[in-house]
Order: structure tokens, then sequence, then C-alpha cells
């Protein structure tokens, strides 16, 4: 196939990512069996996301939204109230998850906690029956990842991680063209995740503020005093709760990197350096990074930073039309350096450019954001019980990128062997050992050995 051939048939392809044969059967009766009948569906956590993608969720005729969830119930708020006008039925307001797993006419969850409770929610939603979509990055750890895939495994349940690029014509787009040799061999990747931001500082320690259940909200992370920086504000700062902005938004740039050069496995070593250069302040996580990652037969980069005011993700005004961004300065960017040519390729709608001698553009595909797409591909295999574009295997290996970046980081710069079967760490106990890549759980908020 020539590039004029594969441009002209491109646009119309998209190939689902799997990993093995497509869900089965439910193994519970359920109302979304039938092809007319709504989903109903609870949400976890109504903070910004849980919000917008709630809403989103409820505005679509075939979803019913029953629960609004969370371990603030002054934050849950008027939600509820939103919600009713938008379906025209209640929804009601609990603290607890475990209502929600309990009820028998839940088919699906929306989860959009913190980090630190997508795993034991997950595997919580998945031993209860019920289907999940679940924010990015899918897990707090590598060894909770990998029980997550065991539940739905066991489970026979459909879990979508809301890793939206993989339902962009786009991105198929660049993976097939990668694919087709028109870059040559790819021997490196760039990743970046290149922003702006400041000094992170802590006020003291005070009592919890009525209507929080603070225990529930700390869950499986360690017990600590209440402080208003860290929870519901500043937890992306923290060890306990976060991989930093890695996990927040350099995992969106991480998976499209994986996806385009054909879901290949997990590095065989990574190393990495940076921590708090910009700033001497009080997050833990790094303010800038740099990390190498050793694959069969490439090398991939990420670069982040959370200091550069110059530095933009894709503008609205580009996601979403024949434009492309202006990528030296575009925060998100993805660069594929083939032998024949190199992409520049953004995400969430930032489409891609090709190019070869003296800048001359070669190829180019214009982006759209599909999450909408993303939330009716998860509803569709809801039905028909087939695998989401970013099922959970896929959402782990992804995630596992960045606890192993953050975990090269963290050990000042070791360069950590992977074995990719067993998911260990070879050559440094400290890093093995590290709650990156198995943490210690609270009593009553474990995931267990056996899920």
């Amino acid at each position: 196939m020539n590039r004029r051939q594969f441009l002209g048939q491109s646009g119309k392809v998209f190939v689902g990512i799997g990993v093995g044969a497509a869900l089965a059967t439910h193994n519970r009766p359920a109302r979304a069996d039938k092809a007319n009948d709504k989903i109903i569906m609870g949400i976890i956590g109504v903070g910004g996301r849980g919000r917008d993608t709630g809403r989103a969720f409820c505005q679509r005729e075939d979803v019913e939204i029953k629960y609004a969830c969370d371990a603030d119930l002054k934050r849950i708020g008027d939600f509820p109230n939103q919600l009713e006008r938008i379906q025209n039925k209640p929804v009601k307001a609990v603290q607890d998850m475990r209502v929600v797993f309990d009820d028998p006419e839940v088919d699906a969850v929306l989860i959009t906690t913190c980090d630190h409770w997508h795993g034991l929610a997950t595997i919580w939603a998945c031993q209860a029956g019920k289907d999940v979509y679940v924010e990015k990055p899918a897990s707090h750890n590598i060894w909770e990842g990998r029980k997550m895939v065991e539940a739905v495994e066991k489970y026979q349940r459909v879990v979508q991680v809301g890793m939206q690029n993989r339902s962009a014509p786009y991105v198929q787009a660049a993976r097939d063209y990668i694919a087709s040799g028109e870059l040559g061999d790819v021997p490196l990747i760039k990743v970046f995740n290149m922003k702006g931001g400041g000094k992170f500082r802590m006020p003291e320690n005070s009592d919890a503020p009525e209507g929080l259940d603070y225990k529930l909200w700390l869950g499986p992370a360690p017990s600590r005093p209440y402080n208003a920086a860290h929870c519901h504000a500043g937890w992306k700062k923290f060890w306990a709760y976060s991989g930093g902005d890695m996990a927040d938004d350099g995992v969106h740039q991480l998976d499209i990197a994986r996806m385009i050069m054909g879901d290949h496995p997990a590095p065989g070593a990574v190393n990495g350096s940076g921590g708090r250069i910009a700033f001497d302040d009080d997050r833990e996580v790094p303010d800038t990074q740099v990390v190498s990652y050793e694959f069969e037969n490439h090398v991939m980069t990420f670069e982040l930073t959370q200091f550069g005011p110059y530095m933009h993700k894709t503008p609205p005004e580009v996601r979403d039309t024949d434009k492309l961004p202006n990528w030296p300065q575009n925060a998100t960017r993805i660069e594929v350096y083939g032998t024949k040519g190199m992409m520049y390729l953004g995400r969430h709608g930032g489409g891609w450019q090709v190019l070869k001698e003296n800048g001359k553009v070669v190829d180019q595909y214009y982006g759209r954001q599909t999450s909408a797409e993303h939330r009716a591909n998860f509803l569709d295999c809801v039905r028909s019980r087939k695998t989401p574009n970013a099922h959970i295997e896929i959402g782990h290996q992804s995630a596992s990128l960045v606890h192993l970046g953050n975990l090269a980081v963290r050990m000042g710069g070791a360069r950590l062997e992977y074995d990719r079967t067993q998911e260990a760490i070879t050559n440094n106990e400290q890093a093995q050992n590290n709650e990156l890549r198995k943490r210690n759980y609270r009593d009553g908020f474990t995931v267990p050995e056996e899920v």
C-alpha cells in the first residue's frame, strides 16, 4: 500500500486492540442485556472529573444514573438534583461506594475517585458483578494493576480505562501509518508532558470538615492527619495517592506511544532522574523529570516539567477543527523518529504531521476529541460483552510505565531491570519493595492476593 492509498483508507479504519477472546457473557442477570433497556449506573467520586463525565453519561438516552457517591457529602451537594433534571429520575446521594455495589439493579459504575482508590474500587465492583469505566491511571501501583486484570478475567467484567485516545480515529491512523513502514524503522520516541506550575505549600494539619468521612477518603492509603492541602486539593502531589503529573496527564501520552508502536511488551529496563528541582516546596512528586525506557527494538523517553509558562496543552480551538498545534510549544506532544521521517502527534484531538528533509510536511491528519466515542464504546461493550478499546490489560500496562518511571526517579537515577513476565524489578531490592511496585494496605481496604 502506498501513502496515497493509506491516507485514503485510514480515516475509515477502526481497529480494536485486544489480548485475548472477548468477554463472553454476563455472569448475572442484567437489564442491560436487553437492547432497548437502559444501563443503570452509579458515579463513584464526584469531583470535577466525576461531575463532567457523570453528566455526559446521564445525557445519553440509554443510561440512567441511580447513585452519586463520594466520601464527602458536602462535595456531592446539589449534584444529584442536577442529574435528576437531566434524566427526570431521582439520584441517590451516598457516602460509601459499597452501597452502590450491593444494589442488584446497578449494571455499571463510573469510578472517578482519587488514583489511590481506582484499584480497590474496580476490584470490589467486579466482585459485585458490575462493569466499570475507571479513570486513568488504572492503578496506584504495578501489583495492584495486575490484581485488577485478574478480577476482570475471573468475574468476566467489562472494564474500560478512561484513556480516550484509544477511540480516536486519528490516533488509530497514526498507528497504522507507522505500521505501514512510511517512517521506516522507529528506534526513538520522545514523549512530553511539559507544563507550567508553581510552588506548592501545605497549611497546618486540622480537623476534617463536617460531612467528610476522612477514613473512607483515605481508604487503601496509609493513615495520616487530615490536611486540606492533600485531601481534595493537592492529592496529586503525594505518592500515597498519586504518581504526580506523570500519572495525571503523562499517562495519556505514554499510552498513545504504546498504541502507535503496536502495544509493545513492557520495557526490559528503565532509568530516570529528576525531583523537586524548580521549586523547594512541600510536594513529594517531581517538578522536573526525565525517564528512559529500553524496549527490544527502540528507546522511549519521557520528559516532564511543572514550571514552564510558555508550554501549553493543545487549545480547544485546535482540538475539534482542521488545525494543528504549534508543535515546539505543545506541552503534551509525542515525537516519533523513524529512519525515513519523523511524526509530531498530539493527544485529545491534536492530530499529526509527518516531516522529512528540510522540514517538508509530507502527510498530516487532523484530530478530533473522542470522549463521547470512548463512553459509547464502553456502553456498547456492556451490552455485547466485547472487549473495550482501552480494556484493563491495556490500562495496566500503560499505568505500569508511569510507576516504573517514578520508581527510577525515586531510586536516585538507578537503572532498573524489569522482568515483564513476573512484573518484578530484578536488580534493586529497594525498588522492588517500594509502594509504587506493591503497597501495604489499611485494614478493611486491602487488595487481596486472591481477588
